[in-house]
């Protein structure tokens, strides 16, 4: 790419590396602009919750300091009617949505994307911790970016190859520390500003109380799988299959003091069950179902391909083998068991450093206890508060 190319629009964020990517591209001579996407209406601003209006104060400044038009756009509509209001759905059904994969998908090279082109840009460039290749045939591949503990390839699975040819990842070659030496060194304005944490439109609030702005969550018991009452939870969405914290189990007569882990939940009696033992036989599972299937190249491995996994950010490459393969399901077989797979987050594949694309979590093998047998089903997978999914560039 030479600096001759057509205007390039920078996601700025406010943060730091949406700030370094601007500054990245400036030094190398290309035509660049900045646009602020306003993704969410805050009416329930907390004390020390950085507002959307703190961020895109920010990224006005660094576009001032970098000599930049800047360009601010209000995607709250969309952003509620394609990701939110998909995010309720989900949890209300038992599951772990992930909406910043979604939010990539529909807003950050979708709906961005649009507007940048309108504005005349012939590329859009983020901050993400991700590569991509160009390959001899026309076509386009997502790498991992080469910071193994930033690598966010696992947000971008679901892009197709119009959105990923006109994006480009300036960052996805180099480390966080590099990023924040270079902004600081570029005495650019974010330098030191703290990165984002939380899920997308959350961000530092709390979990319960945002999500009970939306949702009904009833108290009820919490049982172990023999069905003995052993205490009682605040609502069934505030809980993740795996989860240790927050249950406030106590000691349990006849039992050991070892520490509880939510396994499962059953929607219609409105029961969180719990285990003892992290690595408990009902939070393990090796085969994966998974539907809404996605594939940057536009064509799904063939079955029995040998491939890694990821069924969660962050996690280490996990062996595995496709068994079965449709348009619009697929079935994984992991080399070893995994733990705490959870219906609604992600299964994203890749070949080495290459993202294949993924799917949609739809259930898996974790075994189901004789108590909960027969007439009755494997209670669904306890949905999550705040976790991985919030990685996003800063």
């Amino acid at each position: 790419m030479k600096a001759a190319d057509s205007l390039i629009m920078v996601a700025m964020s406010g943060g730091v590396d949406s700030s370094t990517v601007a500054w990245l591209l400036k030094q190398q001579g290309h035509d660049i602009a900045g646009m602020f996407m306003k993704n969410w209406e805050e009416d329930d601003v907390a004390a020390g919750v950085c507002t959307a209006e703190d961020d895109a104060d920010d990224a006005r400044q660094v576009c001032r300091q970098l000599g930049i038009p800047f360009h601010g756009r209000n995607f709250a509509m969309e952003y509620w009617e394609d990701v939110f209001e998909h995010f309720l759905a989900e949890l209300r059904a038992g599951r772990t949505p992930n909406p910043d994969i979604l939010c990539n998908r529909e807003i950050k090279f979708r709906v961005f994307l649009e507007h940048a082109r309108d504005l005349g840009a012939g590329l859009i460039a983020t901050g993400h911790y991700a590569r991509r290749r160009d390959n001899a045939d026309g076509s386009v591949a997502l790498l991992k970016g080469v910071d193994p503990g930033k690598d966010q390839s696992y947000f971008l699975y679901a892009l197709d190859q119009q959105q990923l040819s006109r994006a480009i990842f300036p960052l996805g070659e180099l480390e966080k520390s590099e990023v924040r030496r270079l902004a600081a060194e570029a005495g650019l304005s974010t330098a030191a500003k703290k990165d984002s944490t939380g899920i997308c439109f959350i961000g530092e609030r709390n979990f319960d109380a945002f999500i009970d702005r939306y949702l009904t969550s009833a108290p009820g018991e919490i049982r172990t799988p023999e069905e003995r009452v052993i205490g009682r939870h605040r609502g069934l969405i505030h809980y993740t299959l795996g989860q240790r914290k927050g249950l406030e189990v106590g000691g349990v007569r006849g039992l050991p003091e070892a520490p509880w882990f939510v396994v499962g939940k059953d929607l219609a009696s409105n029961v969180l069950y719990a285990v003892q033992g992290g690595d408990h036989p009902l939070l393990m599972s090796r085969t994966v179902e998974v539907e809404q299937l996605s594939w940057i190249s536009g064509q799904a491995p063939p079955v029995s391909s040998r491939l890694a996994a990821k069924t969660r950010y962050r996690q280490p490459d996990q062996a595995c083998r496709i068994t079965a393969m449709t348009s619009k399901r697929m079935t994984l077989v992991f080399d070893r068991p995994q733990r705490a797979v959870t219906p609604g987050q992600s299964a994203v594949l890749y070949d080495g450093e290459v993202c294949l694309g993924g799917g949609v979590i739809a259930g898996t093998d974790a075994p189901v206890p004789a108590a909960w047998q027969p007439g009755r089903t494997r209670p669904a997978p306890a949905t999550h508060q705040q976790n991985e999914t919030a990685a996003e560039p800063s």
